[in-house]
C-alpha cells in the first residue's frame, strides 16, 4: 500500500513504506506455523490412523500435544521478547519448526509424532500469534487494528487452502501424505523462514521510517490507564465468565476441527478427496466470519456480537444431529453437512476474533496484557481437553454421537457465560 515515507532527518518521500514487507511476511509466517502445527495434521488424522495402525484417541494427541505445551510456554514468551528482542525469538522458532517439519514424512509411528509436536509446540510459541502481534504494533499505529486483523486471518487461509493444495498428493496412491507434507515443508522454508530472516526488522526507526510510513513521528500517545488491575479483575464474575466462556467456545472449536475430517470419511461416507474440501470450507467461513463479525462490532457492544457468535457456533453444533428410526444420531446427508461446515465456520471465526475485543471492552486497557495472558492460557487449555477428551470418547464408543454431544453441550456452557459478561467499571 503506497504510503508517505520519511528517512530520518530527511523531507517525505512517496513510496511503498517497508512495514508492508514486514507486515507480509508475519502474515506469511503465522499461516504456516499455524497451519502445519494444527490444521494440516488434524486433517491428515484418517491417514495416520491408517499408517500407524493407532486408536483416535492416541492420534488426537498429537496436536494436542502442540497445544498443551504451548500453553504452558506461552506466558514466559513476552519475559524472552523484552531480553533477547523480538527477531531473535521468531527466528529461533522458524528454525525450530523448519526442523520438525522436514523430518515430520519420516517419522516411524506415533511416538516420533508426539516428539516432533512438542518441538512444534516450542516453535509455534516463539514464532506464533504474541510475537508476531509485538512485531507489527512496532509498525503499525493508525493501522495497527487492520494489520493484526489480517494476520488473525492468515491462520484462517491456512486451513482453507493447505489441505485441499495436498489433497491429490495425500490421495494418491504413488505419493500420500508423506509428500504432501515434504511439499509444505519446502514451501515453508521459501516462503516464511526466507523472507523471516531477510526481510524482517525490528522497528522502523532502524530504516530511518516512521510508523505507518508516516511524514513524522507519531504525538506522544497517552497511555489509556483506564480499566481495572488484574487484581480487580480476577475477583469479578465478568472474568471467570469469559474465560470460562471462551475455554468453552475453544473446546467446541478445536474438539471439532480436530476430529471432523475422521466424522466426515467414517460416518459421514464421504471420500477423503470430499471430505478434505468440506474440511476447508469451514476454514474459508472462519475467515469470512473474522472480517464480518469485526466489523459488526464496531457499530454494535462486543459482547453482544460475542453472543450472537456464540449462538451460531452452538447452531452449527446442533446441525450434526438429526431424528431417526432409532432416536437421534448423526446425520449423513451431504446438504446438512455442507451447512454444518458454513455455519460452524462463522460462528468459529467470529468468536476467535471477539474474544479479545471483549477483554478490552469489560476491562479496559490498565493491566489487558496480563488479563488476556490468564485467559488465552484457559483458550489454550480448553482447547487441549477437548481435543484429548473428543478422542477418547470416541474411542470408547465407536462413534461420535457421545462426543458432539458433549461438545454441543459445551457449546451451550460458553452461550451461558457469554450472556452474563457486563463491563467492569473504573476503579481508584
Amino acid at each position: 500500500m503506497p504510503a508517505t515515507d520519511t528517512r530520518a532527518g530527511g523531507p517525505p518521500r512517496k513510496g511503498w513504506f517497508y512495514g508492508w514487507y514486514v507486515a507480509a511476511t508475519s502474515v506469511a509466517i503465522y499461516f504456516f506455523t499455524n497451519g502445519m502445527t494444527l490444521f494440516v495434521p488434524q486433517n491428515l488424522f484418517p491417514r495416520f490412523i491408517e499408517t500407524f495402525d493407532v486408536t483416535t484417541a492416541q492420534v488426537s494427541l498429537t496436536t494436542a500435544t502442540s497445544l498443551g505445551l504451548a500453553a504452558l510456554i506461552a506466558p514466559f514468551i513476552g519475559a524472552i521478547v523484552d531480553r533477547a528482542g523480538v527477531l531473535r525469538v521468531i527466528r529461533t522458532g522458524l528454525a525450530v519448526m523448519a526442523v520438525s517439519f522436514c523430518l515430520y514424512p519420516f517419522a516411524r509411528n506415533i511416538t516420533d509424532l508426539y516428539v516432533l509436536h512438542a518441538f512444534l509446540a516450542l516453535g509455534l510459541a516463539l514464532s506464533g500469534l504474541l510475537v508476531n502481534v509485538v512485531l507489527l504494533s512496532n509498525w503499525f499505529t493508525a493501522r495497527r487494528g487492520f494489520v493484526i486483523g489480517m494476520l488473525a486471518a492468515g491462520s484462517s487461509l491456512a486451513g482453507a487452502l493447505m489441505p485441499v493444495a495436498i489433497s491429490p498428493l495425500v490421495n494418491s496412491p504413488d505419493y500420500g501424505w508423506r509428500w504432501g507434507v515434504g511439499l509444505l515443508a519446502v514451501g515453508f522454508i521459501l516462503f516464511a523462514v526466507v523472507p523471516g530472516y531477510t526481510v524482517l526488522r525490528e522497528k522502523p526507526g532502524l530504516l530511518g521510517l516512521h510508523p505507518d510510513g508516516a511524514a513524522r513521528p507519531p504525538p506522544s500517545a497517552q497511555v489509556d490507564s483506564s480499566g481495572v488491575d488484574l487484581s480487580v479483575a480476577v475477583r469479578t464474575r465478568a472474568f471467570w465468565c469469559l474465560a470460562f466462556g471462551s475455554a468453552a467456545l475453544w473446546y467446541s472449536i478445536q474438539a471439532m476441527n480436530s476430529q471432523v475430517t475422521i466424522y466426515f470419511e467414517q460416518e459421514g461416507g464421504l471420500t477423503p478427496a470430499r471430505a478434505t474440501l468440506l474440511y476447508s470450507v469451514i476454514f474459508w467461513c472462519s475467515f469470512a466470519g473474522k472480517f464480518l463479525f469485526g466489523a459488526l462490532s464496531d457499530r454494535i457492544a462486543k459482547r453482544r456480537v460475542m453472543l450472537v457468535t456464540s449462538l451460531i457456533l452452538l447452531a452449527g453444533c446442533l446441525l450434526l444431529f438429526e431424528r431417526g428410526a432409532d432416536g437421534l444420531q448423526l446425520t449423513a446427508a451431504l446438504p446438512r453437512l455442507v451447512t454444518f461446515a458454513v455455519i460452524f465456520g462463522l460462528g468459529f471465526g467470529g468468536s476467535f476474533t471477539m474474544i479479545q475485543l471483549v477483554a478490552v471492552e469489560t476491562f479496559g486497557q490498565q493491566s489487558l496484557g496480563k488479563i488476556l495472558g490468564c485467559i488465552t492460557l484457559v483458550d489454550a487449555l480448553g482447547a487441549t481437553l477437548g481435543t484429548i477428551l473428543t478422542g477418547q470418547l470416541k474411542t470408547a464408543t465407536g462413534g461420535y454421537l457421545l462426543p458432539f454431544g458433549v461438545i454441543a453441550a459445551v457449546a451451550f456452557f460458553a452461550v451461558v457465560n457469554v450472556l452474563l459478561i457486563r463491563p467492569v467499571p473504573p476503579r481508584d
